[in-house]
């Protein structure tokens, strides 16, 4: 039986409490568990509202909304991309979800996601690295040592055991930074001046950088036979960061096509260049990394299912660590049908 007063009353996740949950279990064993979390939903890939994600775009940026529902629960994220942010102190990417109940169209949690973003892109890297990379590798490039690059590292060290990361970026600040971080993380952590120096023995390459502009940050020759590259920069219509050479070799591979085609590294392609969806990997439908020379792609773009399971994950754990405070929310007058009232008469003397 649902208690109609406590449904009024919305817990809701801030920035401190999500540190504070995320920190209780570790950011990596965090990782670790929206990577399975996502893996499972994408076993049930049948069972979710799907839509490419809902942008506006403007000279500065883009802001989206990015919703689902799996029958169950509803969940969706709002999100923005600007790049000239940084240079105003700001982050280039913020975000907040909601995840509600179907059956009521009550929401069940309202939360910061410019943590779990982070943390939700790594674990859906991890994902398709399980299915993607060569088994045996131990080295990573991580192009691009913003927001991002220390919550990849961490994850592909932990969950898959990258033992050495090199890093590049425009900026050698980032580099420093990201340095820093991961210097108690047990990897090696190796700060290269070149694109050129960073992929030098690296078995997985991801590519993480934040222009909103079609760039080209590998060129064909820089990649050789058997690597996984991980491209996770490109997320906007003219965003690209690898050469389209590069796409012409690789075995490429997607979430959700009707998004990345618009979004991803394949928009530089023809419209029907064959790619294949990552949950039918994942479902054993079709296979991934095939061969020791074989070129992976994932042109990950990011996708609602994916933030949808980070959002069911949170929530367990806000549950588990109460790390959360309730918000007045929802209005919850004692008639349904007298919403009047209740305003009426909180204009009274005992208001």
């Amino acid at each position: 039986m649902l208690n109609p007063s406590k449904l009024a009353m919305v817990p809701f996740v801030s920035v401190h409490d999500m540190m504070r949950i995320v920190n209780d279990a570790g950011v990596a064993e965090t990782i670790a568990a929206i990577a399975d979390r996502i893996e499972a939903d994408f076993l049930r890939w049948q069972d979710f509202d799907k839509v490419a994600r809902i942008p506006s775009h403007s000279e500065e940026g883009v802001i989206e909304l990015m919703p689902t529902s799996d029958g169950e629960f509803y969940g969706f994220k709002y999100v923005n991309g600007h790049p000239a942010n940084m240079a105003r102190g700001f982050q280039t990417v913020t975000a907040f979800g909601v995840l509600a109940r179907v059956d009521t169209g009550y929401p069940v949690m309202l939360s910061e996601m410019t943590v779990l973003t982070a943390l939700r892109t790594a674990a859906m890297s991890v994902v398709a690295a399980r299915h993607l990379a060569p088994k045996d590798a131990r080295v990573m490039a991580m192009i691009g040592n913003g927001a991002q690059c220390e919550f990849q590292a961490l994850g592909f060290h932990h969950c898959l055991g990258i033992e050495e990361v090199r890093l590049y970026d425009i900026d050698p600040g980032a580099t420093a930074k990201a340095a820093r971080n991961l210097g108690t993380t047990g990897l090696r952590v190796v700060s290269c001046a070149t694109a050129e120096e960073a992929i030098t023995g690296a078995q997985i390459i991801t590519t993480c950088t934040a222009d909103k502009k079609q760039a080209t940050i590998l060129t064909d020759n820089m990649v050789g036979a058997g690597v996984h590259l991980n491209a996770i920069g490109g997320d906007c219509p003219g965003k690209t960061e690898l050469h389209r050479d590069i796409l012409l070799r690789s075995d490429i591979f997607v979430e959700y096509p009707p998004q990345t085609r618009v979004e991803g590294e394949i928009q530089q392609l023809d419209p029907d260049h064959p790619v294949t969806e990552l949950w039918r990997v994942i479902d054993g439908q079709l296979p991934g990394r095939t061969g020791p020379d074989q070129i992976t792609l994932f042109d990950s773009v990011g996708f609602a299912t994916e933030d949808f399971s980070a959002l069911r994950h949170i929530h367990g754990e806000m549950k588990r660590t109460g790390f959360y405070v309730d918000l007045d929310m929802l209005a919850d007058p004692d008639d349904p049908r007298d919403l009047f009232g209740m305003v009426h008469r909180a204009s009274g003397p005992m208001a």
